[in-house]
C-alpha cells in the first residue's frame, strides 16, 4: 500500500492546514483487534460506571469547546457562533443518555406462560461509523454516545476534509477516562472500508451521507450480512399555507434554509407556498436573507460563510443554472468564488427541475407557488427523499390530518425540523432506514434477546 497522505484545508481561505498518513493495512488490524479485545471487558461492565464516563465527557466538551469549535470552523468553514453550539448540543445528549441509559437498557419483563419471561439488551460488538462533514462532532456523537453506552466499541472512519476532527473526538473519549479501544478513529481509504466492513470483528455499520454512499454501503453491508443504519439525503418541504404567521416564523423559516450555509440533510430546501400569500413570503423571505451577516466564519458575527470544499460549490452552481434553463428564475443570487456561493432564492420552480428533485447542499431556496393546501401537501410528498416535512399554519389541528399523508421520518408543524436527543431521528424511501437518538437509538445496535425460564 502507499504512503498515501490525508491534507485539510481551510475553506474559507485556502490555507493548508494538516497533513495525515493513511493507515497501513497492519494498523487497521491493530484497531480491529484493540476493539475486539476492549468489547469483551466493556460489555460486561454496569451501567452505572458507563454513565459514569458519560458524565465527564460531557464535561470534557464543555471545558474544550473553543478549541474544537475553532477546529470545526477551520476544517469545513461552519461560523463559529455555530460550531459552539453543535458542542453544546453534544453535551446535552450525553446528559440525555446519562439520565435515561439504565432505563432504555433495562430487562423489559414479559407475561408469558414461563415462570420468568423477559427481552435482554445485550450488546453486539464493534460497530464501524461512517460520518460525514457537515456536523464532524455532533454527526459523530450522536451515534457514538448511545452505541458505546450500550456497550459496544466503535470504529469510525470519518470525512477526509475533517480528519482532526476525527482525531479530535476519539482524544475527546480517552481524556474523559474510557478504556483505550471503546472508541477509535481510523484513518482510511474506500477499498480499506470494503475489508473493514467484511472482517467478522466489525457487527454492524452506521452510515450518515450521500445516497450514493448509503447504497454502496448497503450493498456491503449485505453481502456480509452486517445490520446497517442508514441517514441520507434529505429534500424537506417547508410548507407555508395562505394562514401561517410570518411575522413568527420567518425568522425560523429563514434559519430552517440557511442554518450551517445550507448544508444539512434536514434543511428546508423546497419551500411550498399557498398563492394567498406567495407575495408577501417572497418579499419578507427575501429581506431576512438579504440581511445575513457573510464573512469569515471564526468571527462571532459571522451567519453564513463558504461551503465546505469548492466542489461542493460548484456542483450547486450546475443545479441552479440547469433549472434556469427550465424555466426557473433567479430572484437574488446564483453567484459563487470559489468556495463561497452567494445566499440564493429561486422561484418558478416546479417538478423535473434539479432544485425540485435533488437536494441542494448549500444556500439555495427553490420556491413554488400552489394554489392551495391539497396541492401544496402534495407537491411536499412528490419526492424520492423521505428525511421530513415541515408546514406553517394557525390551523394544527387540520394539519395534524396530514400526518399520515406525509412518508417522512418526520412532520413539524410551525417549527423548522431538527434533531433532538428526546426524540427518534431518521427517514424513509431514499433518506435511509432506521433511527438515531432517543430509546430507539441505543437499541439499534444491541441483541433483542429472548429470555424464557421455567422452573
Amino acid at each position: 500500500m502507499s504512503n498515501k497522505t490525508i491534507k485539510t484545508i481551510n475553506p474559507y481561505n485556502g490555507n493548508a492546514l494538516e497533513s495525515y498518513k493513511q493507515f497501513s493495512d497492519d494498523k487497521v488490524e491493530s484497531y480491529l483487534s484493540l476493539a475486539n479485545q476492549t468489547f469483551k471487558e466493556w460489555s460486561t461492565t454496569e451501567i452505572s460506571h458507563r454513565t459514569t464516563l458519560l458524565k465527564q465527557l460531557a464535561d470534557t466538551l464543555i471545558t474544550n469547546k473553543q478549541h474544537y469549535s475553532q477546529l470545526m470552523t477551520q476544517e469545513m468553514g461552519k461560523p463559529i457562533s455555530q460550531s459552539m453550539a453543535e458542542i453544546e448540543k453534544c453535551a446535552l445528549l450525553a446528559d440525555f443518555y446519562i439520565t435515561n441509559a439504565d432505563d432504555f437498557l433495562a430487562d423489559e419483563l414479559i407475561d408469558t406462560d414461563a415462570s420468568e419471561s423477559f427481552i435482554s439488551y445485550d450488546p453486539l460488538g464493534c460497530i464501524l461509523g461512517i460520518m460525514p462533514w457537515n456536523y464532524p462532532f455532533w454527526q459523530v456523537l450522536r451515534f457514538a454516545i448511545p452505541t458505546i453506552t450500550a456497550g459496544n466499541t466503535v470504529l469510525l472512519k470519518h470525512a477526509a476534509n475533517v480528519t482532526g476532527s476525527a482525531l479530535a473526538i476519539q482524544a475527546l473519549f480517552e481524556e474523559s477516562g474510557y478504556p483505550e479501544g471503546c472508541f477509535q478513529t481510523l484513518i482510511v481509504d474506500h477499498d480499506q472500508i470494503e475489508t473493514i466492513i467484511a472482517d467478522n470483528r466489525i457487527q454492524a455499520v452506521s452510515l450518515t451521507g450521500s445516497e450514493k454512499a448509503g447504497k454502496h454501503i448497503a450493498q456491503l453491508a449485505g453481502k456480509n450480512l452486517k445490520k446497517t443504519v442508514l441517514e441520507l439525503g434529505g429534500n424537506n418541504a417547508c410548507i407555508v399555507l395562505a394562514d401561517a404567521d410570518l411575522d413568527s416564523h420567518l425568522e425560523t423559516m429563514v434559519n430552517a434554509r440557511m442554518q450551517n450555509t445550507g448544508q444539512s440533510c434536514i434543511a428546508a430546501k423546497r419551500f411550498i407556498v399557498e398563492a394567498a400569500i406567495y407575495d408577501e413570503f417572497l418579499e419578507k423571505f427575501k429581506n431576512k436573507v438579504t440581511s445575513i451577516k457573510i464573512g469569515d466564519p471564526l468571527k462571532e458575527a459571522t451567519e453564513l460563510s463558504v461551503l465546505s470544499r469548492e466542489d461542493l460549490a460548484k456542483t450547486l452552481k450546475d443545479q441552479v443554472d440547469k433549472s434556469v434553463k427550465k424555466g426557473a428564475k433567479v430572484l437574488i443570487g446564483n453567484k459563487s468564488d470559489k468556495a463561497f456561493f452567494e445566499p440564493t432564492i429561486i422561484t418558478n420552480v416546479t417538478p423535473d427541475m434539479p432544485v425540485f428533485d435533488e437536494e441542494t447542499f448549500g444556500p439555495v431556496a427553490a420556491i413554488i407557488k400552489v394554489k392551495d393546501a391539497e396541492e401544496a401537501y402534495k407537491l411536499a410528498a412528490n419526492s424520492r427523499l423521505g428525511l421530513g416535512s415541515m408546514v406553517f399554519t394557525q390551523d394544527t389541528e387540520t394539519a395534524k390530518h396530514q400526518i399520515n399523508q406525509i412518508p417522512d421520518g418526520a412532520f413539524f408543524i410551525n417549527a423548522m425540523v431538527k434533531s433532538d436527543p428526546r426524540l427518534p431521528f431518521g427517514g424513509t424511501k431514499a433518506s435511509g432506514f432506521g433511527r438515531e437518538l432517543s430509546v430507539e437509538g441505543i437499541h439499534e445496535f444491541v441483541n433483542k434477546k429472548t429470555i424464557y425460564i421455567n422452573l
